[in-house]
């Protein structure tokens, strides 16, 4: 199952007052369950805290894009999926990269977490990092671009 399928199922269980979906695929079983809120203010489910990311980074998205169009003699490290940038495998952890470090294809840049699963997300291009442009644990869209890298 990929990213648009589970999105479609979960604009399944919005659209018909679902609390509960289960589903099983080509050997894959996956089970939505969404809960009550506990207040106003926080969300009792990941499945809205999905829909609200998705709603609040499209400007950031879109400003990012803006910003970097002029940056043509750099390269980009895009997001391949939409979930949550880690620059580490933990708090304590270090950076996986810093600014200024030269990075080689296939080497480890961040982490984003998408579906409770944690997606290494490695380099295809050699080069120096040279921004950063995604804070630690921010949400993150799909082809946003991540790292500036310099040839």
């Amino acid at each position: 199952m990929n990213v648009k399928e589970i999105k479609e199922m979960i604009n399944l269980m919005n659209e018909n007052n679902l609390t509960e979906l289960e589903i099983e695929k080509d050997g894959t079983r996956i089970k939505l369950k969404k809960g009550q809120p506990e207040s106003t203010d926080t969300v009792g489910a990941p499945i809205f805290i999905e829909k609200e990311r998705t709603q609040q980074t499209q400007p950031i998205h879109q400003e990012t894009q803006t910003k970097h169009q002029a940056a043509t003699d750099k390269n980009e490290i895009k997001s391949p999926m939409v979930g949550t940038f880690y620059r580490a495998t933990s708090p304590e952890a270090p950076p996986f990269v810093e600014v200024g470090q030269h990075i080689e294809p296939g080497q480890v840049v961040c982490i984003i977490e998408a579906m409770k699963l944690m997606n290494e997300i490695k380099s295809e291009i050699k080069g120096k990092i040279a921004e950063i442009l995604v804070d630690n644990a921010e949400p993150v869209e799909f082809g946003q671009p991540l790292f500036l890298i310099e040839p």
